[in-house]
This record gives C-alpha cells, sequence and structure tokens, in this order.
C-alpha cells in the first residue's frame, strides 16, 4: 500500500511530524513502513510554460523550434521534438541551469543552427514511471490545464514534491488498505481527529430506481449490491490534483469517471465499478453464478470461459463483469459514454480469491475483495463517487440508490479483564489507560469493574479474539514501552534426553562402522509398502497422493533404501553400505491417525574390506553386518540380553535370515535378500536389517561395572564337539556358560567344521573356554571339575560327543 504524505493530511492534522518521523512511528505501532520514496527529489528550477509559437526547424523535419512564456520578461526560445508539442499549450519547462533526476543539468545548447534555452519536459523525464503516466502523453510531453498560472513551479503543480510511505501489510490488516484506514491508524498514533470526507450534492427529482432494477440470485456470494445512476457524464481527463494521487498510489490515470472509481477504492478501501449504462442494454442487472463454459470478453479484450463457480454480472442476458475482478468489454465506459452506472457491493471473499486464481487475474479491486470489505462503507463509497462524478465529470445524480442489502452489519462484541492483558504483556495498566487506548482507535469501549467490553468496528474484521484486543493495546501504548523483566523460575542444566542420547550413538556406531545415512520417501507403492515388513497388515492409503508410486505409507524402511542400493549399483559403485532411521505408519483400529513407530534398518552389497597393497578383497557377508549390530548392542549395554535365531522372513534368503530378539520380544531381523528379490531389483549379493526402536529406546541399561586388571592366572581349555547339523552354535554356548558357573569366565566360538572325516549329518563347534578366580590361583581340580560339568551338559542337552 501506498500513502501520500500529502493526501493524508486530508484526513489527519500532520503538523510537527514529518515523513521520516511519522514512518518510524507507523513501524513502532505494527505496521512496517518498508520505504519512504520522495518523489521530485533533487529536481529544481522546473515551471510551467506557455507555448506562443510553434514552427519547424528548418533543418530537421522532426524538430521544432517553439517560443515559450515562462513567466519572465521576454520568452525563451526551445527546440522541442516531441510530436504532441502544439501552439498554446501549457507545459513544463526545464530552465536553464535546472536539474533534472540523474542529476541531468540543462544548459544553453545549439541544435542544428538554432539556440534551445531549456528543455520541454515529458513527465518520465520528470521522474514519473512510465506505466504511470496518461497513455495520450505516454510518447511525448504533458499538457497542463488552460487554468494552471504560469511560471509557477511544474513540480508542485504536478504534486511531485511528495513522501510516498509503502506499507508492508500482513494479511489481517485489510483495513490499512485505503487511506481512511490509515488515517484512523495514524489519527490513534498521534492521538489527533480523524477528519472523514463530507458527502454533500445535489441529486435529480428523477429516481435512479425508474431506470434500472437489480436482482441477486447469489445472495450467499453477493449479500450487498448498490447501484447509482448518474446522467450527462462528459468524458474528459479527471482533475489535476486526482491524476497526481493516482500516480503516487500506482494506478495511471485515465478519465474522470474510471479515475473516479479508483480513487474512491484508495480512499475508502471500498472497490467500485462503472458500467455504460446505455450498452448494457438492459434495464436491470442480475447478480447470478455463471453457467458451466459460458464465455465474456473482459477490459483486457480476452475471452474468458467461466465456471458454475464464478459469480457473473450480468444484464439478464448475458455477461456484463465477472464480480470483483474485471468489468466485461461489452460495457465498458467510453469517450461516448453519457449515462453511468455506479456499482459498489460486497463480495464473498472467497468467491472473488477463487475467481480471480482461476482467471489469473489479480487487480487492486479483488486483492480488496478478497481480504473482506467493510460493509459499513459499501453504500459510503458510492455516494462519494457520486458526488465526485457531479462535481468533475457534470454528472446528474439521479435520487436514490438502487439494490439489495441482505448483510449483517452489527458490530461483534468482546471483552476481556484488565488483570489477562496486564498478565499477558507484564504492565501494570489502569482500566482508564486501557479505555483511552480504544477511544485514540476510534472504538467503542467500557469497563464494568475490571471487565472491559469492546465494541469492535465493521472495519476492523481482524479484532475477532481476546489476543486480537491485547495486541491493539501492546502496539498502540507501544512496545518500547513494555517493561523488561527477566523470568524467574527454576532453572535445569541442558542435556540430552536419553532417546537422544541413544538415537545419537546409533549415528556414531554405524557411520563409524563405514555405513552412510539416507533420507528415503515414506510414500511408496502398494506392493512395496507390504514387503520385509515387520508387522505384518494392510498398509495406510493416502487420500489424495500425488501418483501410484507415492500413494501409501510405508511398513518397512527395506524397500527404499534397496531402490538406493539399486540406484548407486546401476552407476558403477562397488561398496554401498546404507543405514537408515525413520517412521514406518501402522494403521490403528481405534483412531484417525496411523501410529508412527521408529525404525533402524540397514542395506549393504559389494567389498566390505579391501586393501590394494596386500591384494586381498572381502566382500560383504552376513557375519560382518551382525558384527556392527553387535557393536551396537555392545554401545547400548543391552548385548547379554540380544540373542538371534535362525528364522524365515519372506523375501529373505532362508538359510541366511535370523530374527533379533530382546529378552522374549523379537525386534527385528537381519539377513541376505532373496536371490530371487535380488534378480528382480538388478542386485547383488546384498544383506539387510530392520530393528524396531522403540524397545530399545525403553529398554533400561545396567550401569557400568568396572574389573580391576585380573592379579591370578586364568587357564584355557579348548573343546571341539561334534553335533547333529540342525543344532545352533548359541544355544550350545548357552548351555556351557550355564554349567560352568561363576569360574568361567569367557566362552568363544572358534571353528566350524563339515565335510570329510565328518559323518553325514554331523558337524564340529570347536570353542575355547576360559576359567579363572579374580581371588587366587586355581587348582587343577577346581578346573576338571567345572570341565566335566559341562562336557555333560552338552552331552545331555545337546547330544553333543568330544571329537577325537
Amino acid at each position: 500500500m501506498f500513502v501520500s504524505y500529502k493526501w493524508l493530511q486530508d484526513y489527519v492534522d500532520l503538523s510537527g511530524v514529518s515523513p521520516e518521523e511519522l514512518a518510524e512511528k507507523i513501524t513502532r505501532s505494527g505496521i512496517e513502513v518498508e520505504g519512504i520514496e520522495v518523489s521530485g527529489k533533487g529536481i529544481e528550477n522546473v515551471v510551467i510554460g506557455h507555448v506562443l509559437s510553434c514552427e519547424k526547424h528548418p533543418e530537421a523535419d522532426k524538430l521544432n523550434i517553439c517560443k515559450v512564456d515562462v513567466g519572465e520578461e521576454e520568452p525563451v526560445q526551445i527546440i522541442c521534438g516531441a510530436a504532441n508539442i502544439g501552439k498554446d499549450q501549457k507545459v513544463a519547462v526545464a530552465k536553464v541551469g535546472a536539474v533534472l533526476p540523474g542529476n541531468f543539468k540543462i544548459k544553453k545548447a545549439k541544435l542544428r543552427g538554432e539556440a534551445s534555452n531549456g528543455m520541454i519536459c515529458s513527465l518520465q523525464e520528470l521522474g514519473v514511471e512510465g506505466k504511470l503516466v496518461p497513455k495520450e502523453f505516454a510518447e511525448g510531453i504533458y499538457h497542463f490545464p488552460k487554468e494552471a498560472v504560469v511560471g509557477e513551479d511544474a513540480i508542485e503543480a504536478l504534486a511531485l514534491n511528495d513522501s510516498i510511505l509503502e506499507l508492508g501489510l500482513t494479511p489481517n490488516r485489510a483495513d490499512a488498505m485505503s487511506m481512511l484506514g490509515v488515517a484512523y491508524e495514524v489519527g490513534a498514533i498521534l492521538d489527533r481527529k480523524v477528519h472523514l470526507p463530507e458527502l454533500d450534492y445535489s441529486q435529480s427529482e428523477e429516481r435512479a430506481s425508474d431506470r434500472i432494477t437489480i436482482e441477486v440470485e447469489a445472495e450467499k456470494e453477493n449479500p450487498i449490491y448498490l447501484a447509482k445512476v448518474i446522467e450527462n457524464v462528459k468524458i474528459g481527463p479527471s482533475p489535476q490534483w486526482m491524476q497526481s494521487r493516482l500516480t503516487a498510489a500506482g494506478i495511471r490515470p485515465h478519465n474522470n469517471v474510471v479515475d473516479i472509481t479508483n480513487y474512491v477504492l484508495l480512499e475508502y478501501g471500498q472497490p467500485l465499478h462503472a458500467f455504460d449504462l446505455d450498452q448494457v442494454k438492459t434495464n436491470k442487472i442480475v447478480v447470478r453464478l455463471a453457467k458451466e463454459n459460458e464465455k465474456i470478453e473482459t477490459l483486457d479484450d480476452a475471452i474468458r470461459e467461466l465456471k458454475s463457480h464464478h459469480l457473473v454480472i450480468t444484464n439478464g442476458e448475458e455477461p456484463v463483469a465477472i464480480a470483483g475482478v474485471m468489468g466485461g468489454a461489452n460495457s465498458e465506459v467510453s469517450l461516448e459514454t453519457t449515462t453511468v452506472l455506479l456499482e459498489s457491493a460486497y463480495f464473498a471473499p472467497r468467491s472473488v480469491r477463487q475467481t480471480s486464481k482461476d482467471h489469473g487475474l489479480r487487480s487492486e479491486a479483488s486483492s480488496r475483495f478478497e481480504k473482506g470489505v467493510d460493509p459499513k462503507r459499501v453504500e459510503l463509497a458510492a455516494e462519494r463517487a457520486a458526488q465526485l462524478l457531479s462535481l468533475y465529470a457534470g454528472g446528474e445524480v439521479l435520487s436514490g440508490t438502487v439494490g439489495t442489502d441482505k448483510m449483517d452489519k452489527s458490530e461483534k462484541q468482546l471483552s476481556i479483564t484488565l488483570e489477562k492483558i496486564n498478565r499477558v504483556l507484564g504492565m501494570e495498566l489502569t482500566v482508564d489507560e486501557v479505555l483511552n487506548l480504544f477511544r485514540r482507535l476510534q472504538i467503542e469501549a467500557n469497563a464494568d469493574q475490571s471487565t472491559i467490553h469492546v465494541s469492535a468496528p465493521t472495519r476492523r474484521g481482524d479484532l475477532v479474539i481476546e489476543e486480537d484486543l491485547i495486541e491493539e493495546v501492546a502496539r498502540l501504548y507501544g512496545y518500547d514501552h513494555i517493561p523488561m523483566t527477566l523470568p524467574v523460575h527454576e532453572t535445569k542444566p541442558g542435556g540430552l534426553s536419553t532417546r537422544q542420547q541413544k538415537r545419537r550413538l546409533i549415528r556414531q556406531v554405524f557411520e563409524g562402522a563405514g555405513l552412510m545415512q539416507a533420507v528415503t520417501y515414506s510414500l511408496t507403492n502398494d506392493q512395496k509398502a507390504k514387503e520385509f515388513a515387520l508387522d505384518v497388515r494392510e498398509p495406510v492409503k493416502l487420500m489424495m497422493p500425488m501418483s501410484e508410486e507415492r500413494s501409501n505409507l510405508r511398513l518397512s524402511i527395506v524397500p527404499q533404501l534397496l531402490e538406493s542400493v539399486s540406484y548407486n549399483l546401476a552407476r558403477q559403485q562397488d561398496r554401498i553400505a546404507f543405514y537408515e532411521t525413520g517412521s514406518v505408519f501402522l494403521e490403528e483400529s481405534n483412531s484417525e491417525l496411523p501410529r508412527e513407530d521408529e525404525h533402524l534398518a540397514g542395506a549393504v552389497t559389494g567389498l566390505w574390506q579391501s586393501h590394494a597393497w596386500q591384494g586381498e578383497k572381502k566382500p560383504v557377508d552376513f557375519y560382518a553386518v551382525k558384527g556392527v549390530l553387535d557393536l551396537l548392542w555392545e554401545r547400548l549395554g543391552a548385548a547379554q540380553d540380544i540373542r538371534y535365531e535362525q528364522s524365515r522372513e519372506e523375501h529373505l534368503h532362508p538359510g541366511r535370515t535370523a530374527a533379533i530378539y530382546l529378552k522374549d520380544e523379537k525386534i527385528g531381523y537381519i539377513g541376505q535378500v532373496h536371490p530371487s528379490k535380488q534378480k528382480e531389483l538388478d542386485l547383488k549379493e546384498t544383506y539387510v536389517f530392520e530393528v524396531k526402536l522403540e524397545s530399545v529406546y525403553t529398554y533400561e541399561t545396567a550401569p557400568l561395572h568396572y574389573t580391576a586388571i585380573p592379579r591370578f592366572p586364568s587357564i584355557v581349555r579348548d573343546i571341539a564337539l561334534v553335533v547333529n547339523s540342525e543344532v545352533l552354535g548359541g544355544d550350545l554356548e548357552r548351555i556351557i556358560k550355564h554349567a560352568g558357573g561363576s569360574l568361567l569366565k569367557s566362552v568363544k566360538l572358534f571353528d566350524l567344521y563339515q565335510g570329510e572325516h565328518m559323518e553325514k549329518g554331523k558337524k564340529s563347534l570347536a570353542f575355547s573356554l576360559i576359567y579363572m578366580d579374580p581371588s587366587r590361583t586355581l587348582t587343577d581340580e577346581e578346573v576338571v571339575k567345572a570341565h566335566e560339568k559341562v562336557l555333560h551338559a552338552v552331552k545331555d542337552q545337546a547330544g553333543a560327543e568330544l571329537r577325537g
């Protein structure tokens, strides 16, 4: 929103307050002033001149020799090349010594042998942006009205010696999208009275209702529609002061009728539209929703196809405007227009916003309708425009206003306690101080003991809840005046929660082991959503998926990691190791939203180790990946409660897969991707794992215990046990540990043998056992006794025999 400092003075006394000071005060009160542009800054010695004669230059077809009266004793000769220069025109003249924008200095010159003592200026040369120059002067010099006084300052006459404040409005402050809205704001800041325009003009005896009837079929989208009729209008330029104000606000002047509707839009914040009543062709206006695929030619000469939710203004037969967005070319005001139908209405913000978006049209009018205009200003704006049309377009306003008004304009009643205001702001305001602030805002308020009752005016649609009232008090009282206090409460040193510590430890372990963290999509297709899932159930489907490939929430992270592995293998990467911690989504029957469970997953393929100097390359295998997980359990202090059991999982190799248990709960799996699945995904031998982290996070880790370095020697016994092939090494290890008692400190499997010299269906597992007592030296008899218990236990419980 661009605000002219000089125009603002029509409504609020700004004496003693410079534009810079005003900008600072407005910014401190909550509306940011993004900048101040001083138009005409640096321009000197430019006056209004009267062209006494204009003759062709004898040596140049496109130049003219002009004698110009600039208010001095003698007229000056100026060479001008503008196509629209002519005798008896009043123009802007930069005299010799003048300075124009860009520090361009005017000097005496000779053009093709003729002296030129000055320069006849266009508006662009005086610093006006080209798109804001009236079309008739866009390619030439500007002509002042005949009543302009020769010799007077042209910059002042054009109102270019003004300061323009650019307001950066937030969406809730639609009230400040008008000069009156800004005037209310400035009046409250300075505690000065706001002067509203006086609406006084004569009307003819003929009634507007005799010329036009209004019918609104879509009352929900258009609760207020008012119209006035103005006859005997004379189309021409608007007064200079009005053109200057429109230009300052960033609107290009057109003619008096269009300029007046734009002027009132800026003044009241209420968009208006002027129809050529003769071109409407009927004596009625019907507001309705468009018919599907109905067409209209708009003012920009584009044929637009309408949808059934678009609101249109019609003559009862065909559309003449798209409501709140743009008028139709078939009813446009032109030089031949003599009778104007002036529209002022309230269109539902949602309807205008959707229509504007559908057609890619955004204007000063639509931007205000989208945010909601003040319903109490709809009629006032129409009256103001009618007044200006009678003054500056010679119009005869027919008496009365035609239309319909079905909108509730009652003011919203809000109440708040003084205690809450002071508690939120940390202040000690009194009731009288708060009421005075609302008085300055011209908002009706009264107090009942310590409760303040506020009647929010319709112009302030942003006042809806108690917090809005608190904001008004704070910003008008001054944020700088809110006392600074330190919070008084018990402080605690910062730190990571147990969950955060474990999550960070997981990252450290895997990245330390050479795995790279991946972040993959949580969305997948229906087939992949079910693959590798730890909890088998129907996946959660999206109501509005972006595509079929992203239509379901995942039940497992592994399929997305395998996609990443496949992608990298296709780009000639020979060692790939990814891990990811992320959410999987499980449907809950008693909840609208799925449950999110955090999982840890990984995928590893290719080389695990490569030593170029030794010529050694080791591919990844089951035990390499399991070793990383074992390191994790060790770092988490959960190794003693973790066990692996051979299992069968869908899409995993049946002989190279294990379920992972924490105590008695299955928390995950580890294994090789099934060869058929590897072939489908074009993968090499690939190993994956997935673990539920919730159980890991809630696992209570035993405190660390440190043991002194043993002072007494240990005794090592190695045994090779022959067992049936289906007996698991882990089971044997548990039997040995249990039977060995307190003297057995360590059990390690170091060899597996199957093949020649071994009975069919049998295998040999070799373990190394360490016996030790930290307080004394063991005797052979004690070790033999403990060792025999181990041998008996493995024989009785697993059918194991010592290998000969």
